[in-house]
């Protein structure tokens, strides 16, 4: 400990260097195996039982956190009756080597273990299942989003305990069906609650990064409505020579039905009970983030670009005005087709009229809009008054609500600055992030006094869910080292 530090105060050259060991000597090896296990989501897995995969890594990650021998912890692999594991751990309250009281409160800390599927695109050195580590980047599914979390956050308490720095109770929740919306989580949460305590401070680690400058904290989700849309014109196919003209294209009814939905000129999604308002805190917070990120909001995508007659031309985003761009990805709802199913591959294409075309939909929705209402609402717009008479479904439809988070307690917003200052010598940003982790929603209903540090190692190219995913390794020892001082000024919270 440096003794110009004062006695129980946490001593940040140390820590940073304890975790970016720990990282360099185990941690990253840890993660190279985990990617290597094809350990896909329920929701891309129907078979994960049988396969075993997710038991695997789940077994995995508890005999590395038993061989830390972290003080006090107690660690079980928690299996409900027809549900995906969780592993969950309880660390006692420590008063630290001055003996002071602390907080009374918990701090649970949250993360997950299954993975989404491979996707393709990959680089041909590259593979969801064959990591590499280079140039500071581990690479392969699963790594960043979010396999790393169970590892930071047992290094975080381990750094704590090492310098014998007082901090409350900590329990962890890390489960094995997030990529699959969480549908498991709410039983594992009932069974649980009895023994999570006063949550205070809720440190989930599954979430994005502004860029690698700093400490970013999410300040609001969106939320999602999935489901199969499929429109059938024929009991088979027949030839499009006889048949076009006079039989509808299933396509061309399909487009023609999400033109009630979507503005396909500007992407706009048209019906108002899918769209919010922004509240004011978060217009302010978002202009702060769009002066720090400027272009890079929508320049760090993989855009396509081709040379024109010697001149080359880039794809162009939605905006190129950075408040607006972070406001589309976080505020606005959009309409994506992540899958499609009915359509032969080119080189099978024949002269055919087909029978039908279903798409895969993701619409995306603002924090504050409910999401089983957003269901039965999309359902509707789509199935009812088909063009022809045709059969239109929208089913398999699921749908988690955004969050937005609560206001930061001034010890809670000091603590991050404090710690993005520490160890990235820059201010904390606020951000709100495009993606879904369903059990923030969870978590604010059940504790709605607490604290939520929503953060992650998923910053510009780290690309989760597409091919090439990576995991930013400066960053992420930089963002365990930060989680350790907030758990800490959380003793005095």
């Amino acid at each position: 400990m440096n003794a110009l530090l004062p006695e129980g105060a946490l001593d940040t050259t140390q820590i940073l260097g304890q975790v970016s060991a720990a990282w360099d000597d185990d941690i990253v090896r840890q993660l190279t195996e985990y990617i290597a296990v094809p350990a896909k989501s329920p929701l891309f897995d129907a078979d994960w039982v049988e396969h075993g995969y997710l038991d695997q890594v789940v077994r995995s990650a508890a005999d590395w956190v038993q061989a830390q021998k972290v003080v006090g912890l107690r660690l079980e692999i928690i299996r409900l009756p027809g549900r995906t594991p969780v592993l969950f751990f309880d660390v006692p309250a420590c008063s630290g080597s001055r003996g002071q009281t602390v907080s009374a409160q918990t701090v649970l800390m949250y993360g997950h273990l299954d993975k989404q599927p491979e996707f393709t695109g990959w680089r041909s050195d590259l593979g969801p299942w064959t990591p590499k580590y280079q140039d500071g980047k581990l690479y392969g599914r699963g790594g960043a989003d979010d396999g790393y979390a169970i590892y930071a956050a047992i290094t975080a308490i381990q750094a704590l305990k090492t310098q014998q720095v007082a901090h409350p109770r900590i329990v962890g929740l890390v489960e094995t069906c997030e990529e699959s919306g969480s549908y498991d989580l709410p039983s594992y949460i009932d069974a649980l609650r009895p023994r999570l305590g006063e949550v205070g401070l809720v440190i989930c680690l599954d979430s994005g990064a502004g860029n690698y400058d700093q400490l970013w904290l999410t300040n609001s989700l969106r939320g999602m409505v999935s489901g199969v849309l499929k429109v059938e014109v024929l009991t088979e196919g027949v030839h499009s020579g006889d048949a076009s003209g006079l039989v509808p294209s299933s396509f061309r009814i399909l487009r023609h039905i999400l033109d009630r939905l979507e503005d396909s000129a500007s992407g706009q999604l048209l019906p108002e009970q899918f769209h919010c308002q922004v509240p004011a805190e978060r217009m302010v917070q978002a202009q702060a983030s769009a002066d720090i990120l400027g272009d890079q909001i929508y320049k760090r995508f993989p855009w396509v670009h081709e040379d024109c007659g010697g001149v080359s031309q880039t794809m162009l985003p939605t905006t190129t005005d950075p408040l607006q761009a972070l406001l589309n990805r976080t505020w606005l709802p959009t309409l994506s087709v992540t899958g499609v199913e009915g359509l032969p591959d080119l080189q099978n294409a024949g002269n055919v009229l087909r029978p039908y075309t279903a798409f895969k939909l993701s619409l995306r929705l603002p924090p504050l809009v409910d999401a089983a209402s957003a269901v039965t609402e999309l359902k509707t717009l789509l199935e009812d008054n088909a063009p022809y008479q045709a059969k239109v479904t929208f089913d398999h439809a699921a749908g988690a609500t955004g969050w937005n988070a609560p206001s930061s307690a001034p010890w809670f917003e000091q603590a991050l600055n404090a710690a993005s200052q520490a160890f990235f010598g820059a201010p904390c940003g606020y951000v709100g992030q495009g993606g879904t982790i369903p059990l923030m929603a969870m978590l604010s209903t059940g504790f709605p006094k607490a604290q939520m540090m929503v953060c992650g190692v998923l910053g510009p190219r780290s690309n989760a869910h597409g091919p090439n995913e990576f995991l930013h390794v400066p960053y992420a020892k930089k963002l365990t080292a930060a989680v350790a001082q907030v758990i800490a000024a959380a003793a005095n919270a």
